[in-house]
């Protein structure tokens, strides 16, 4: 089955043709501009667009979407700049709307997670499963015997002796901010990660995200119980994981 899945980031708004038999782009993967002002009619209005290129391609839309999602209804802020405008936004049926198709949306780091899980790092395994994505914040997703524990937002939990919530220290964006050499940034990832192990005893965390390229500067440094090993689909996950979830 061909599907479209879009990817709505702070920056930019991907989408591609996927083969949701085995986890594949079938499609030149196609981007327009985030709108500046992230405010819900323009960047609806700017999922229109890349939706138009692709024709009538693709059928059903699924959307990985920055921020929790439930039936549809966006719950929490915009997470690039916390915009609060979309608290109570049917973004599902404005889409659907703007599109002229059925649109399922869904939080972006459970559909990265999704795709992990069906296609890459997560195939097969059972038991607590978690997936992170680190870029400007950390996307968290959870799953148990492969099943999606929905809209976790684990990036927001406090670390110990932290004032701020633990994306503030290990989301990829800190490593940057802070001028960190890989052996600190992996001190604090480890951090978060041992805190995350306390809590839910994870078999396996898939690290994804922008810091997923460089797997080999960090994970030597971890000393976590659990396997840590990098996403397999890398920058793909979030467009092939909401793909799969508009046929749902």
């Amino acid at each position: 089955m061909i599907t479209l899945g879009l990817d709505v980031g702070g920056s930019g708004i991907k989408g591609a043709l996927v083969d949701t038999s085995n986890g594949t782009l079938a499609s030149e993967r196609l981007r327009v501009a985030t709108p500046t002002s992230m405010e819900p009619d323009e960047v609806i209005a700017a999922v229109g667009e890349l939706v138009a290129q692709f024709g009538a391609q693709g059928g059903a839309v699924g959307v990985g979407f920055p921020a929790v999602v439930q039936q549809g209804v966006v719950i929490t802020p915009f997470a690039a700049h916390q915009v609060e405008s979309w608290v109570g936004v049917k973004v599902a049926a404005r889409i659907a709307e703007v599109v002229g198709r059925s649109t399922i949306v869904l939080n972006d780091a459970d559909a990265a997670g999704t795709a992990e899980m069906r296609f890459g790092g997560g195939r097969g395994v059972d038991g607590p499963v978690m997936v992170l994505t680190l870029g400007t914040g950390i996307g968290s997703a959870l799953f148990v015997d492969g099943k999606l524990v929905p809209n976790t937002e684990l990036g927001h939990l406090f670390l110990r002796n932290r004032p701020r919530v633990a994306e503030y220290y290990a989301a990829s964006r800190a490593r940057k901010r802070d001028h960190l050499k890989w052996d600190q940034y992996a001190a604090r990832l480890n951090e978060y990660l041992l805190h995350l192990e306390r809590l839910f005893s994870p078999r396996l965390f898939i690290i994804g995200g922008g810091v997923s390229k460089k797997g080999e500067k960090f994970l030597p440094h971890l000393s976590v119980r659990a396997e840590v090993v990098v996403a397999g689909l890398r920058n793909d996950a979030g467009i092939i994981g909401a793909a799969v979830a508009a046929l749902a």
